[in-house]
């Protein structure tokens, strides 16, 4: 299985970040995530 780019601790904020109201295209371009990464 191959592992993760991002932490579990990465990935939290990323998903806090985006439920706080920061529009998702934001973040990913932000973080250096796809979109589609994003929503899987």
């Amino acid at each position: 299985m191959r592992s993760s780019r991002f932490s579990k601790e990465q990935i939290i904020a990323i998903l806090a970040e985006q439920e706080r109201g920061v529009p998702t295209g934001d973040t990913c371009r932000k973080r250096g995530v796809s979109s589609s990464t994003f929503y899987k």
